[in-house]
C-alpha cells in the first residue's frame, strides 16, 4: 500500500503555515465497574468476578486549539481500564456523544484499553455464561459506553485556557515474555531454568514518556504516562480491579491532588508483561524488605519515574504548544494462512466443537478455518484500521488497535522527527497481536496464527504509515 501523498501534503503545509496558539484543556474521571458480577476478559476459560478489589475507571482528556475565537484543531482521548476496545465499542460511545456535543467531530474521539486481565467481557459470544446472576457483555458494553460518553462530554465541557509540559524517564516495568530455545521455537512465559534454554526473544523499553496539562495559574490538573507494557501484573483470579495503574493513580493523587486525572497509555508491549522471567527470588527478597506486594513495586517504579520526569517538566511549561491531530483510515495485509495451519486449526477446532465451557478455544481455532476460506475464495479485504496520529507541541502521539511487538514501536521512535514519541497500542478498535518476523519464526502463542490476523508484512506497513503522518506534522526546516 502507498501512502497518501496528497493527504500528507495538506497536513504538512497546515502545519507549516500554523502560528503559536492557545491550548485548552479539560479533564474527567469515571467508574466503569460494574454492580454485578461479570464474567472477566483475557483468558481462554471463563471467570466470573467474585469481588471488586479496585475500581476500573475512564479518564477522558479534552485538548482543543484556538486561534482568538477560531477553533484550529481538537482531541478527545479516554483511557480505559479494560483488556480491549472490542469491535463495535468505539462506534457506540461516538454515537452516545453526537447529540449531546453537536458538531463535534467525531473523529476527534479515540479510546485506549490499559490491558488489565481482570476487567469485564465486552463482546457477546467468547464464552458460554450462567443464565442468571451475571451482568451480560452487551448489558455491560451499554454502561460502560454510557459512562465513558459522560466522562467525554464533561472533559469537553470543562476545558479552560492551559497549559502542557513533557518529559521522559525511565522505569522497569517492561519484561519481555518471550523465551527461546535451543531448536529455534519459543515460548510466552516459557521455562527459563532448562537446559534448552537459550535467551529473551527480544528488546524491552524502559523509557516512561509523560505528559503535563496544567491551569492558568500552573497546577496540575492531569497526567498521561505511557508504559510500553500492558498492565497485566496481577493477571488471572476472580477479582476485578484495574491491576498496577490502581496504586500508581493512588500515590499520584496523594502527592499532588485527589482531584487528578491520569490516563495510562500502554504502549508498544506486544510481547511484554511487568512480571518476571527469571530472578524472582531476589525481586521476591527486596519486595519483602521494602514491604511491598508487586503490583506496588511496579507502581513505585513507574511513580519515581513519573516524579523524575515532573521535577523537569516544571521548568518548561508551554502555554503555547501547536496541536495537530490527523486521523486516516489505512489497510493492512492479512497474514496469509498456510495450508498445515489450517489443517491445524481444523484438528485442535474439532476437539472442542461439542464442549459449550471450551467455546473460547473452538472460536479461536475456527477463526483460522474462516479466514482460510475467505482467502481461498479471494474474498478477503484488507485489514482495514483508524489511525490517528497528534502533535502537541515538541511530541508526536501515534496510535494503533494491535497487542503490537515492542519492535515495532522502537522503528515509530526512532525514525520519528518529535523530540519524543508516544506509541499507544489497544486503541479504536481490538487487532489482535502484530508479531515481529522473529517472532513467528519462534512461534508459540501470540505469534502463530490463531493469535495474529496481521502478520509483519503489515506491520511494516503500519510502521511506515505511522512515520509518514508524524513527519508531515514537522516540515523540514533550513
Amino acid at each position: 500500500m502507498k501512502t497518501n501523498i496528497a493527504f500528507l501534503l495538506v497536513i504538512a503545509l497546515a502545519t507549516a503555515s500554523a502560528s503559536a496558539s492557545e491550548l485548552h484543556i479539560g479533564a474527567a474521571t469515571t467508574s466503569i465497574t460494574p454492580d454485578k458480577p461479570v464474567a472477566l476478559d483475557g483468558h481462554r476459560g471463563l471467570r466470573i468476578s467474585k469481588k471488586v478489589e479496585s475500581p476500573v475507571t475512564a479518564t477522558a482528556l479534552a485538548l482543543e486549539s484556538r486561534d482568538g475565537d477560531k477553533v484550529l484543531d481538537a482531541a478527545i482521548i479516554v483511557s480505559c481500564d479494560i483488556v480491549a476496545i472490542r469491535s463495535g465499542i468505539m462506534e457506540k460511545v461516538r454515537e452516545k456523544v453526537k447529540p449531546r456535543l453537536p458538531g463535534f467531530d467525531l473523529a476527534n474521539i479515540f479510546l485506549s484499553a490499559t490491558h488489565t486481565h481482570n476487567a469485564p467481557v465486552t463482546l457477546e459470544g467468547r464464552y458460554t455464561l450462567p443464565e442468571s446472576g451475571v451482568m451480560k457483555p452487551a448489558e455491560y458494553a451499554e454502561f460502560m459506553a454510557t459512562r465513558v460518553a459522560d466522562a467525554i462530554v464533561e472533559s469537553w465541557q470543562k476545558r479552560k485556557i492551559g497549559k502542557v509540559s513533557w518529559a521522559q524517564s525511565q522505569a522497569v516495568v517492561a519484561q519481555n515474555r518471550r523465551a527461546t530455545y535451543a531448536d529455534g521455537t519459543a515460548k510466552m512465559y516459557g521455562a527459563t531454568n532448562t537446559a534448552s534454554f537459550r535467551g529473551i526473544e527480544g528488546y524491552e523499553d524502559h523509557n516512561l514518556d509523560v505528559l503535563f496539562f496544567w491551569d492558568q495559574q500552573d497546577r496540575l490538573i492531569a497526567t498521561a504516562i505511557n508504559v510500553p507494557c500492558p498492565s497485566q501484573e496481577a493477571e488471572g483470579g476472580l477479582l476485578l480491579h484495574a491491576d498496577f495503574w490502581h496504586p500508581v493513580r493512588q500515590m499520584l493523587r496523594e502527592r499532588h491532588g485527589k482531584d487528578l486525572c491520569v490516563l495510562g497509555w500502554a504502549g508498544a508491549g506486544g510481547d511484554q508483561t511487568s512480571r518476571l522471567m527469571y530472578g524472582k527470588a531476589a525481586d521476591e527478597r527486596m519486595r519483602k524488605l521494602r514491604g511491598l506486594t508487586r503490583l506496588e513495586e511496579v507502581a513505585r517504579r513507574i511513580v519515581n519515574g513519573w516524579e523524575d520526569a515532573y521535577e523537569c517538566a516544571r521548568k518548561d511549561i508551554r502555554s503555547d504548544a501547536v496541536l495537530r491531530h490527523c486521523v486516516k483510515e489505512i489497510e493492512l495485509p492479512h497474514r496469509k494462512v498456510t495450508e498445515a495451519e489450517v489443517a491445524e486449526a481444523r484438528k485442535e477446532a474439532a476437539k472442542f466443537a461439542k464442549d459449550p465451557a471450551q467455546r473460547w478455544n473452538y472460536r479461536w481455532h475456527m477463526g483460522v478455518v474462516e479466514r482460510y476460506e475467505a482467502q481461498k475464495a479471494g474474498a478477503e479485504q484488507p485489514y482495514k484500521m483508524e489511525l490517528h496520529v497528534l502533535r502537541l507541541g515538541d511530541v508526536a502521539i501515534a496510535i494503533n488497535e494491535f497487542e503490537l511487538f515492542t519492535d515495532y514501536g522502537v522503528q515509530m521512535k526512532a525514525r520519528s522527527p518529535a523530540v519524543q514519541t508516544f506509541v499507544i497500542q489497544l486503541a479504536t478498535n481490538s487487532g489482535g497481536y502484530l508479531p515481529t518476523e522473529r517472532a513467528v519464526r519462534g512461534g508459540g502463542y501470540s505469534a502463530v496464527i490463531q493469535s495474529s490476523r496481521v502478520g509483519p508484512e503489515g506491520g511494516q506497513v503500519l510502521v511506515d504509515c505511522t512515520v509518514d503522518m508524524i513527519k508531515a506534522m514537522w516540515p523540514k526546516t533550513k
